[in-house]
């Protein structure tokens, strides 16, 4: 899938599982945490895809997510593909094929998934808000190119960066202290984990099953039979995936918010 369904699929989960969580466990989230969990999972829903790297010297290429803040994102997903490759040819078996870049392999996995998600709660825990604003920073600017990609591609990597920075100063300023967020590392980890399905649905597959070794691979990559699986930025995907995904979100949103609403207007219905 490309870059703007994945952050969207992150978004309309966290929003449909707020919703569910809201009506079947009389869990309520305040407007703010609602917002923050929202974004952090479109974020984290693209996160995976920093094992795609272009040209950092020349600030181009690589997946929506290494473009993200410039040079810097297109750095670290240069390092992150080259780890990711050595760990692939590390751990290979004697039928998983030559590859000459890591991409769809590490962070691809549920293991990475469970890290990167146990990871950020450890260090929201650790360190509190201060951690917390380095990871809002870094999950909204995500978002920010994922949802409004459009707009992101126009504005530059500059006014993405400051945008993040804002809205994460802001969210930084409005949490209240002592505490460890940690439905941060878990909006996160499932982003992260609803990127791997969202891949696991096209042609190319992703290795979901590492590290459990397989007629001799462990590297076996799992995915939807080529006759219904998606296209990469097919129609499917652009048209009716995108389409329902956002039908999704926005009544769940309006299932959220509206009790809110009329609550606080004393309206009853």
């Amino acid at each position: 899938m490309m870059g703007p369904s994945h952050a969207l699929s992150g978004a309309t989960v966290w929003l449909a599982g707020s919703l569910a969580l809201d009506h079947f466990a009389d869990y309520e989230q305040s407007p703010l945490a609602l917002a923050v969990g929202t974004a952090v999972c479109a974020g984290g829903a693209l996160f995976p895809d920093l094992d795609l790297s272009g040209k950092v010297t020349r600030n181009q290429g690589g997946a929506t997510v290494a473009r993200t803040f410039g040079v810097f994102s297109l750095f670290v997903a240069e390092v992150t593909e080259k780890v990711s490759l050595g760990v692939y040819y590390a751990t290979k078996l004697k039928r998983d094929p030559r590859r000459t870049n890591g991409h769809r392999t590490l962070t691809h996995t549920i293991p990475f998934t469970v890290l990167v998600g146990w990871g950020t709660t450890a260090l929201c825990a650790a360190y509190g808000k201060w951690a917390v604003i380095g990871i809002l920073f870094f999950m909204f600017g995500l978002a920010l190119r994922g949802l409004f990609d459009d707009w992101a591609e126009r504005a530059g990597w500059l006014v993405v960066t400051l945008a993040s920075l804002a809205a994460a100063w802001f969210t930084f300023a409005t949490l209240p202290g002592d505490r460890g967020y940690p439905m941060i590392g878990l909006a996160v980890g499932v982003g992260c984990f609803v990127h791997i399905l969202g891949d696991m649905i096209t042609r190319a597959g992703v290795p979901i099953l590492w590290p459990i070794p397989i007629k001799r691979r462990m590297w076996r990559m799992i995915s939807l039979p080529d006759s219904i699986a998606l296209r990469a930025g097919g129609k499917t995907e652009v048209v009716f995936v995108r389409t329902a995904l956002t039908i999704v979100s926005v009544l769940s949103a309006i299932g959220l918010v509206a009790p809110h609403l009329l609550d606080r207007f004393n309206i009853d219905v």
